[in-house]
């Protein structure tokens, strides 16, 4: 992806850009793949199909899908796991009277719902409906009364790994802006596919951060994509 990166971004045999250090670079491949997954992500917003838009969107995204082992509920909190960074869908299991680990599904609710005042919105065992709030300590779920949440298990698109290539700057390593000794290399974790639409996405920042007056051709090829 470096190599890819030099050459897209420097004209034809000027090394117009050969100061790029190598953490720029990176920086720039990282808020790159970054912003590839939230535009797979973002139609979510506008469609209410998620990611799985079309076979591409989902081939695009498909190693950062995680299906999580079931974890035991405390006080009716599922704790989210330490990489979690967006959700797809949950579910729990619950226990009432004879009826143990039945599986439930469970709706996301917005904090100023009303959904447990309504006998038709609320939490209900044989309907197979639990609802849950996201807050800092993870999703807080809602029983009626008569039965009891045991376990969560969750499908969630896991964060995105820092991608370097720390062993070819000088010294073999460097720290990032958090301070974390990065050594060695770290690839990237999406399909092989996705890295030359990655690159142009970092190419065509790179460009306008430079003043690059290319910028609009980068651009160009972007839409040509179908990545803008």
């Amino acid at each position: 992806m470096h190599y890819d990166f030099k050459m897209k971004s420097n004209k034809l045999d000027s090394q117009q850009y050969k100061n790029l250090l190598i953490p720029e670079i990176d920086w720039l491949l990282n808020e790159a793949q970054e912003l590839f997954v939230k535009m797979i992500l973002n139609p979510s917003v506008q469609r209410d199909l998620g990611f799985e838009l079309n076979q591409r969107s989902i081939d695009d995204i498909r190693p950062l899908v995680v299906h999580a082992d079931c974890t035991t509920v405390v006080d009716n909190v599922g704790v989210l796991p330490t990489d979690y960074y967006r959700y797809v869908r949950s579910s729990v299991k619950a226990t009432k009277g004879t009826c143990e680990n039945v599986s439930v599904t469970v709706y996301i609710r917005q904090h100023d719902d009303t959904f447990e005042l309504s006998s038709f919105d609320k939490s209900n065992f044989e309907w197979r409906v639990v609802n849950g709030i996201f807050f800092d300590g993870g999703i807080k779920f809602y029983d009626d009364g008569t039965f009891t949440i045991n376990s969560f298990c969750l499908d969630y698109i896991k964060t995105l790994r820092y991608i370097h290539n720390a062993a070819n700057f000088r010294g073999g390593s460097y720290n990032s802006l958090d301070g974390t000794l990065l050594t060695g290399t770290v690839d990237c974790e999406l399909p092989n596919h996705t890295h030359r639409e990655i690159v142009d996405i970092a190419v065509a920042l790179a460009s306008n951060d430079l003043q690059n007056p290319d910028y609009q051709n980068k651009l160009q090829k972007l839409n040509i994509n179908n990545l803008i």
